[in-house]
């Protein structure tokens, strides 16, 4: 007999905490002023533990690089990992699209005085040598 009440006493504290924190939720944050329009009949959504979950953010570029030079670092110990982890992190990124670019500014410089389809002609043919 004790068991149900029990279970009974606890099951109504719960719906008790959960109506309270509801009502909470969907408290205005400021009064309204009795001279405004009719109340609101505001909708709540049941709040359930899975609408809790959020997902990581994406790693940052720095992060990526940790975890990079991280492993790379796997083996090394004291000092040694220490300067490695120093010299992978704070060493630049290297341009991927920099011999691109390089050979673009190269190849307008030497398309200066060509037009319209002997400038396409040229600069296709010097881009892709």
């Amino acid at each position: 007999m004790n068991k149900p009440l029990s279970l009974i006493a606890i099951a109504f504290a719960l719906t008790m905490g959960l109506s309270a924190g509801a009502r909470a939720q969907s408290a205005p944050a400021a009064p309204a002023k009795a001279a405004s329009a009719a109340p609101a009949t505001a909708k709540v959504a049941p709040v359930s533990p899975a609408a809790a979950t959020v997902e990581p953010p994406a790693k940052t570029a720095q992060q990526s690089k940790m975890a990079t030079c991280n492993k790379d670092a796997t083996g090394k110990k004291g000092d040694e990992r220490k300067a490695f982890m120093k010299e992978c992190l704070s060493a630049k990124p290297a341009a991927q699209g920099s011999t691109q670019q390089s050979k673009m500014k190269t190849c307008n410089a030497d398309a200066k005085g060509k037009t319209g389809d002997e400038r396409k002609t040229f600069m296709k043919s010097c881009l892709s040598s």
